[in-house]
Parts: structure tokens; C-alpha cells; sequence
């Protein structure tokens, strides 16, 4: 039988594929906590960069007071903290200066995620992130920088339609109080569709930078229930259909494939950065990002993703 080589073209082309792999996972990662105890916030020092920025998730439940207990943590661990504001749990205008006011002198904060907030009704008088964002409160306390949110999937509660009008008063508001605008995207399971939506949000003439968002490795149990939760579509269904034929449901699935897909098809669509929703841990993700970065990773054409080279991380995709 003759030996079967591939051509220098495809040599290359692999080659190509993998530094584009590693450059857009090295390309400035963000990464979320969602700590309930800070004292776990002291090992990021040796998991992350100093000056990294390190987003903390405002849980449901939680007084504010925790998120600046948190974002003081990360500043003390050499993090650079951007807390989540979700509008619709503050009571008040007083406690929403009150908490901001906090973030900036206890935590030196200057950049933070503003969103709506999964609560069903408003605490007090902010009904949307748009209102927070216009109400000044952000800018008065040094909080220049804001990242809004976006939906790869659309929205489970509002239309397109709406979504789009919320953003464009979003970017109106911005551009007249000097404010510096990005995008966070809700996390995804499929590149296409990341790619799609990329590719209609410049058509509207949007060209706020984004950081796109994947969920680190996990066990695809903890995936479909973190999905569900945030109302993931199409590409849960086919995390879903996966599963079934897993022997464990608790087998590990990462983002090789979401990721490669990005990789090869991101180029001009305004592509911050990714950002890390690490639901099978802090360390595990920021492990996967460190791998990656660093080169240590092999395409691997069976699956459509690539396999890491360090176990700690699991392999390659599920």
C-alpha cells in the first residue's frame, strides 16, 4: 500500500490553524469568579498574570457588600477587578452610589460588566443596565470603562428587535459622556453561530470591541445545567445530544471546538479577546487558558477541536 503524506500545503495550513488557536486564546483572556469565600481568591496569584482582569459575578442573593469584599480580594491578589452591576437588585439610587463609591475607593475599580440582572422585577428605580448607564452614577465614580452584554442566541425575553435598540441608546449614551463601550457575549457552545452574529452585529454598523464568551472545561452535566439556566438554545441541544451518547454524564467537555471555530473564522470581526465562564473551577480554567496560550495543544482532526497536552486540563474534547 502507498505510504499516504501530507502535502506541504496542508502542513502549513495546520500550522497556521494552531498560532491561530493560540493567539486568539492569548490574546488579553478574561476570566470570572463567582468566590462565595475570598480567602480562595489568594491562589489567583499564581493562576493568573498580574493585571489581569478578573470579572466577579454578582450572585443572586448576595448583598453587594461581598462583591467589594471580593473586588478588594483580587486588587490585594494583583487583579485587576471588574465587578458585575446588575442593575435591577439595587434598591435605591443612595445604594447604588454607595456601592460604586465602594468599588472605586476600597478596590480601585475603573471598569465594570452592567447588565439588567436575572431578577423578575426591579428592586428600585433601574429596570435595565440602560438606565443604570444613564443615570451617570458609573462615570461619577470613576467607572469609564463598561462592558454591556450580547446574545449569540438571541435573548430568551426579548426580541431582536429590542435587544438591538438597547444597544444602539447604549452607544449613543457613550459616545456623548466620553464612556468606553465593549461587549460581553453570553456564552456559547457553537462557533458558527458566534460567527454569524459577529458578522450581522458589524453589518448594523456596530463596532464596539467584544469579548466573546465560552464555558471552560467541565463535566458536561454541570454544562447542560448552567445552559439551561441561562437560557442557551441550539447549542445546547447539541451539547445535549452529545451527552446521550456519553457512557458518563460526567465525562469533561471543553471548548476546543467552539474555539478552533472562532480561531478560523474571527479575523475582522472585532474580536477583543475571550471571556471564561469557568464552571468547572477557577484553577481548571485558568489552567485550559495557560495551555493554550502557551502552544501546548495538538488540532485534532476526529473530533474538530484539539486535544491539550497537559492532563491537568482533561485531555482532548469530548
Amino acid at each position: 500500500m502507498a505510504e499516504v503524506r501530507e502535502t506541504g500545503a496542508a502542513v502549513a495550513g495546520r500550522g497556521e490553524l494552531h498560532e491561530a488557536i493560540r493567539a486568539l486564546v492569548a490574546r488579553a483572556p478574561t476570566i470570572e469568579t463567582s468566590a462565595k469565600n475570598v480567602v480562595e481568591i489568594d491562589g489567583y496569584r499564581s493562576l493568573r498574570p498580574a493585571g489581569s482582569d478578573v470579572y466577579a459575578a454578582w450572585i443572586p442573593g448576595t448583598p453587594y457588600h461581598h462583591l467589594v469584599s471580593i473586588a478588594r480580594h483580587l486588587r490585594a491578589a494583583g487583579m485587576n477587578p471588574v465587578p458585575h452591576i446588575a442593575a435591577r437588585r439595587l434598591p435605591d439610587r443612595a445604594a447604588a452610589a454607595d456601592f460604586l463609591a465602594r468599588l472605586a475607593g476600597e478596590a480601585g475599580v475603573t471598569r465594570a460588566l452592567v447588565v439588567a440582572g436575572d431578577s423578575p422585577a426591579a428592586a428600585g428605580p433601574f429596570a435595565s443596565s440602560v438606565e443604570l448607564l444613564e443615570s451617570g452614577l458609573l462615570q461619577a465614580h470613576g467607572i469609564r470603562s463598561v462592558g454591556v452584554a450580547g446574545y449569540p442566541e438571541g435573548h430568551r425575553a426579548l426580541a431582536a428587535d429590542a435587544l438591538h435598540g438597547a444597544l444602539d441608546r447604549k452607544i449613543a449614551y457613550a459616545a456623548a459622556n466620553g464612556l468606553e463601550l465593549f461587549v460581553v457575549s453570553q456564552f456559547c457552545f457553537d462557533g458558527q453561530t458566534v460567527l454569524d452574529w459577529l458578522a450581522a452585529l458589524r453589518a448594523r454598523g456596530v463596532q464596539l470591541p467584544v469579548r466573546v464568551g465560552v464555558a471552560g472545561p467541565a463535566t458536561v452535566r454541570t454544562l447542560l445545567a448552567y445552559g439551561a439556566r441561562c437560557g442557551i438554545g441550539n447549542s445546547l441541544r447539541a451539547i445535549g445530544a452529545q451527552a446521550i451518547s456519553l457512557t458518563r454524564i460526567v465525562a469533561r467537555h471543553g471548548p476546543e471546538r467552539l474555539v478552533r471555530r472562532l480561531a478560523a473564522g474571527e479575523a475582522g470581526l472585532g474580536v477583543a479577546g475571550l471571556h471564561f465562564f469557568p464552571f468547572g473551577g477557577f484553577a481548571q480554567t485558568a489552567h485550559w487558558i495557560d495551555n493554550v496560550a502557551n502552544g501546548r495543544f495538538r488540532l485534532d482532526e476526529s473530533s474538530g477541536g484539539f486535544g491539550l497536552d497537559d492532563p491537568q486540563t482533561g485531555g482532548k474534547d469530548s
